[in-house]
C-alpha cells in the first residue's frame, strides 16, 4: 500500500532499543508517541508506537479526514515491534489515533496512542499531537526539597478529587488548573498543609473512576486545562512551599476499546492468563509485570510525572493487588507461583525496580505504597530485600482508631488495647496516618458521621480523634472535606460543603486542624523521629476505666519532650495523678477542648510541677485536670533528674574479730 506521505525516519538508536528490550528504558516519552519536529526543512510530526502483532499500521486523524490509506507508518527492521514515521504538515494541537490492522486477529483497531502527551477531552477519546513547553520557576523548591521532603521532616498531605473540591456553580463545573491555582494554594496556605496529594491526573474517561481507570498515562486530564496550566498549578504550589503528591495506578487499566486493552488485537500490555490478567473487583485488566516492554512503560511513565510535572512523589494505587496472586480471587482462579506461595513474584521484582529508579534519579522524591495487607518490609530497601517504597499507609491504625471512635462511651473501656495496639508495630514500616476518601464514601458515613454520642460529644470525638492522628508517630494524609466535618459523605459530583465554615461546630473542627497543623509543623518532638522509636515512650496507656491514655513525643534534642494526654470518654477529672521520673515542669501549649475549637472552655491549669511523691512505678508525681473528650498537650519546660544519693565514707570502722 501506497505510504508516500510518510517518511522513513527514526529517532530510536540501538541502545534505546536494548533498554527498552530489556525493561530499562525508563525516558520512552522521548522516543514513543507523537513529536513534533523539522526535518530537511520540513515541519511535521515524527509518531512510533510499540505494536508487536499489527500486520500494518496508519495514522489517522483531523489532517488526513481520518482516512489512513497514504499515512503508514514503518516497522522496524530490528523485530522490535515498533512502527515509526515522519508525516509532514502535522503539528502541534492535532488530533490523531492509530489504526492497526492485527496480524491473524481480524477486527481492526482504532487506539489513542499510550504516549500521548495530551488527549481530547472526554467522551472524546482523541490523542493529540503536543509539544510541551513550560519555563519552571520553582528552582528553590527544587533545591531544598531532598530536606523539606525527608522522613525526618512533617509531612501533613491534603488529599483532594480536583473535580469536586470547589466548582463554579453558575456555569456548573468544576474549576481549571488555573482558577485552582488561586483558590487552593490561599486556603492550603491558611490550614498550614505541607502537601497536597491530587487522585489521578491521568486522562480517564469514567467519571466515577475518580481517575482510578486510567487510559492516557502520559496525558493530563483535558478535563480542566491543558499541561502546561497544570505544571503552572504544581509551580506555583511550589512557590508557596507547598509539596505535590499525585496518586499514581500501575495496578490495572480499563478495557476501553480505544485504549490499552488488546492493543494490536493481542496482550500487548495485559497479562494473558485471565487469572492474572484481569482484575475481578473492577473489572479492569492488570498489566503483564512480567513484560519488559511493560516495565519500560511503567517505570517512564512515572519518570515522565517526576521529570516533566516536578512532581514530588506518588502515592501507588493498590500495592496489595500488584503483589499478590489471590487477591480477590476464590481458590482455583488463581495458580501458585513457581515456590507455591501466593506472591505475584514479577510484579514484586517490578515494584522493586521502580522504586530503586526513581529514588536514583530524582533527589528528595517520596513513593508510598496503599498496601493494606500485612505484607512484609513494603517500606525498606531493596537491598534489604523490602519492596523499597519510602511510606505505607497504616491501613490497621485506620480501622481499629475508627472503630474505637464509633463507640458509644460505656463500652470503650473494655477496648483500651484497640487503640493502644497500633504501637506495637509503628515503627516496623515508614508509616503515614491515612483518613482517606475511601473512608468517607459507600456508606461508611462521613468523619463526624462515624462519632459516638450527641452533637457536641461527636465533635469532641473529631477533635480528639485529630489530635490524637497527629500526635501519633507517622506521617499524616486528610482527604478534602475532613476538616469541614459535613455530615454527608463526600459526592464527586458536587463540590465540598464551604458553607458549613459559617457554623461555630464546623469552624471550630476546622480550626482545631489549622492548630494541628501549626503545631505539627513547629514541634520537632511530633515528626523528627516519624518512624522511629526513640521518639515516643508510654507514660500510661493502663487506665481503661477513664479511657485515658497518656504518652510523650521526643526529638533529638535534650528535654524536647511533649506529653499527650488523651481522654476519651466526657467525663472531665480534676487533679489526675501521672508518674514521671524526674523534677519537671510542664506548660499547656494545646487544648482541644478550648473554646475557640468549640469546646466546653473546662478551666485548667497553665503550668503545672511534680512533686517529690511516687506514683505508678515513678519517684514524681504531676497533677492536672483533664477536660473532657479532649486531647491536652503539654511541652516540657524545665527537668532535674535525680541523682544517686552519695554513699557516705566511714573511715576506721571498728570491726568484730574472732
Amino acid at each position: 500500500m501506497d505510504s508516500s506521505n510518510v517518511l522513513v525516519h527514526s529517532i530510536f538508536t540501538d541502545f534505546d532499543i536494548s533498554l527498552f528490550k530489556t525493561g530499562k528504558h525508563y525516558h520512552l516519552y522521548n522516543k514513543m508517541g507523537s513529536h513534533p519536529m523539522t526535518i530537511d526543512g520540513v515541519n511535521g510530526c515524527y509518531f512510533a508506537v510499540y505494536a508487536p502483532n499489527a500486520e500494518k499500521l496508519c495514522v489517522v486523524g483531523d489532517f488526513n479526514q481520518w482516512n489512513g490509506e497514504h499515512y503508514m507508518l514503518y516497522s522496524r527492521w530490528d523485530k522490535s515491534g515498533i512502527w515509526e514515521g515522519f508525516i509532514p504538515g502535522v503539528s502541534h494541537g492535532m488530533i490523531y489515533k492509530y489504526k492497526i490492522f492485527p496480524y491473524n486477529y481480524g477486527r481492526i483497531r482504532m487506539k489513542a496512542d499510550p504516549y500521548a502527551k495530551k488527549a481530547e477531552k472526554p467522551p472524546l477519546s482523541g490523542s493529540v499531537v503536543w509539544d510541551l513547553q513550560y519555563q519552571w520557576k520553582d528552582e528553590e523548591w527544587m533545591k531544598q526539597r531532598p530536606i523539606k521532603n525527608a522522613h525526618d521532616q512533617p509531612h501533613s498531605v491534603y488529599e483532594m478529587h480536583f473535580g469536586s473540591w470547589m466548582r463554579k456553580a453558575d456555569e456548573n463545573r468544576s474549576l481549571t488548573y488555573q482558577e485552582m491555582a488561586d483558590e487552593l494554594i490561599p486556603y492550603l496556605q491558611h490550614m498550614e498543609y505541607t502537601h497536597v496529594e491530587f487522585l489521578p491526573l491521568s486522562e480517564h474517561p469514567y467519571e466515577p473512576s475518580w481517575g482510578y481507570q486510567v487510559t492516557g498515562y502520559f496525558a493530563a486530564t483535558s478535563r480542566f486545562g491543558n499541561p502546561e496550566e497544570l505544571m503552572n498549578l504544581i509551580d506555583r504550589l511550589h512557590q508557596a512551599g507547598i509539596g505535590v503528591l499525585m496518586d499514581w495506578v500501575p495496578a490495572h487499566f480499563p478495557s476501553d476499546d480505544f485504549s490499552l486493552a488488546t492493543f494490536d488485537g493481542s496482550c500487548v500490555y495485559e497479562h494473558p492468563d485471565k487469572r492474572k490478567g484481569f482484575h475481578p473487583d473492577w473489572n479492569t485488566l492488570i498489566f503483564n509485570f512480567g513484560r519488559p516492554e511493560v516495565r519500560s512503560f511503567l517505570i517512564s511513565n512515572a519518570f515522565f510525572w517526576l521529570e516533566q510535572f516536578h512532581i514530588d512523589g506518588l502515592r501507588v494505587d493498590a500495592v496489595s493487588s500488584i503483589a499478590y496472586l489471590d487477591y480477590s480471587r476464590k481458590d482455583g482462579e488463581w495458580e501458585p507461583n513457581q515456590y507455591g506461595g501466593r506472591e505475584n513474584l514479577e510484579a514484586i521484582t517490578f515494584l522493586q525496580e521502580f522504586n530503586t529508579a526513581v529514588y536514583g534519579a530524582f533527589p528528595g522524591i517520596q513513593t508510598i505504597a496503599e498496601e493494606s495487607t500485612s505484607y512484609p518490609m513494603v517500606s525498606r530497601p531493596v537491598h534489604q530485600g523490602g519492596l523499597g517504597f519510602g511510606m505505607k499507609w497504616m491501613m490497621g491504625w485506620m480501622h481499629d482508631s475508627i472503630d474505637f471512635f464509633k463507640r458509644e462511651f460505656i463500652y470503650r473501656k473494655f477496648h483500651q488495647n484497640d487503640i493502644t495496639f497500633s504501637i506495637m508495630y509503628a515503627f516496623s514500616e515508614n508509616f503515614m496516618l491515612a483518613l482517606s476518601h475511601d473512608e468517607v464514601v459507600h456508606g461508611k458515613a462521613s468523619m463526624i458521621g462515624k462519632m459516638a454520642g450527641d452533637e457536641w460529644q461527636k465533635f469532641a470525638n473529631l477533635r480528639a480523634f485529630y489530635a490524637y492522628m497527629f500526635t501519633h508517630p507517622g506521617t499524616k494524609l486528610l482527604f478534602m472535606g475532613n476538616d469541614l466535618a459535613p455530615y454527608k459523605e463526600w459526592n464527586f459530583t458536587s463540590q465540598l460543603e464551604w458553607e458549613l465554615l459559617q457554623y461555630p461546630s464546623h469552624f471550630g473542627l476546622n480550626n482545631t486542624v489549622k492548630a494541628l497543623n501549626h503545631l505539627y509543623k513547629t514541634e520537632k518532638s511530633l515528626y523528627h523521629y516519624n518512624f522511629s522509636y526513640e521518639g515516643f515512650e508510654w507514660i500510661d496507656a493502663g487506665d481503661r476505666i477513664n479511657s485515658i491514655l497518656i504518652f510523650q513525643r521526643k526529638s533529638d534534642e535534650l528535654n524536647d519532650v511533649l506529653m499527650v494526654v488523651c481522654n476519651f470518654n466526657f467525663t472531665p477529672h480534676t487533679d489526675y495523678k501521672i508518674g514521671l521520673h524526674a523534677k519537671e515542669s510542664w506548660e499547656l501549649i494545646f487544648n482541644t477542648d478550648d473554646r475557640q475549637f468549640w469546646g466546653s472552655g473546662y478551666n485548667l491549669r497553665q503550668k503545672s510541677k511534680t512533686i517529690r511523691k511516687a506514683w505508678n512505678g515513678r519517684k514524681h508525681m504531676l497533677e492536672i485536670d483533664i477536660p473532657p473528650l479532649s486531647v491536652t498537650i503539654y511541652k516540657l519546660k524545665s527537668s532535674i533528674p535525680d541523682t544517686p544519693k552519695p554513699v557516705k565514707n566511714i573511715k576506721n570502722r571498728k570491726t568484730n574479730k574472732n
